[in-house]
């Protein structure tokens, strides 16, 4: 989870592959309304995810064994949909990156629908996991890092 440019789908494809499981990249289930939106640089509202967490959430349950996705899930009441939402064991790991790191990324992307001024928007609507909730926290780290990282705790 995180903001867009955090790494999401880099971390979840080779944390996938480490594991040896499924990558479920949760972009693929938004509803075009909601990609048309991102591409106007219109920021998205609660009514507009909820279809999105959803169909992730389907997507999921519908996979035999563990499951890695990404998904912005960026409110406490996304992530708490999701968990009451998938029939799995659920841990979010927050990419928590310097806005500075952020920035750069977003100038090197290519080919993506969210525009770098939505940046601000998701900042803006980020909420960070709470001492109650089971999430794993990675401060601007490289992906080989972070994914040593969340194998050892996985697996540990």
């Amino acid at each position: 989870m995180g903001v867009m440019a955090c790494g999401k789908t880099t971390v979840g494809t080779k944390l996938a592959e480490a594991l040896g499981c499924v990558f479920v990249e949760g972009d693929d289930f938004h509803p075009p309304a909601n990609v048309a939106k991102m591409i106007s640089s219109i920021p998205l509202i609660d009514e507009d995810r909820w279809p999105w967490l959803k169909a992730i959430a389907a997507e999921i349950n519908s996979r035999n064994g563990t499951v890695v996705a990404s998904c912005s899930a960026l409110k406490y009441a996304y992530r708490a949909r999701l968990r009451e939402s998938i029939n799995k064991s659920v841990t979010f790991v927050w990419l928590n990156i310097s806005r500075s790191v952020l920035e750069q990324r977003l100038s090197a992307r290519k080919g993506h629908f969210m525009p770098t001024e939505l940046l601000d928007s998701q900042l803006q609507a980020l909420e960070m996991p709470g001492a109650t909730e089971e999430a794993i926290v990675i401060d601007d780290a490289d992906t080989a890092q972070v994914v040593c990282t969340l194998l050892s705790r996985i697996k540990g």
